[in-house]
């Protein structure tokens, strides 16, 4: 089982397939799961948009991916002064 962090509230299955490199490419993944060749949470799935969030686990080409959450990195803002 290999984890795949995401820094979002969730992700969609064809992306999630393509970031853990299944599939090299979306269209790829889009046949994949059309073709019955995907299992979300052991069940399965045939909606490439479907929305995975943190705990699901997904099942391709003999590989199994678990949905982890991931701490976004802090955000600093730099403020610039304009001269006048």
């Amino acid at each position: 089982m290999r984890k795949i962090g995401i820094h979002t509230e969730f992700i969609r299955l064809d992306a999630l397939l393509k970031l853990a490199g299944v599939t090299p490419t979306g269209g790829e993944a889009k046949l994949l799961i059309q073709e019955g060749g995907v299992s979300v949470n052991g069940e399965p799935c045939l909606m490439r948009g479907k929305k995975l969030i943190p705990g699901d686990r997904v099942e391709a080409e003999g590989e199994v991916l678990l949905v982890a959450a991931e701490e976004q990195p802090p955000v600093f803002r730099v403020r610039l002064k304009r001269k006048s």
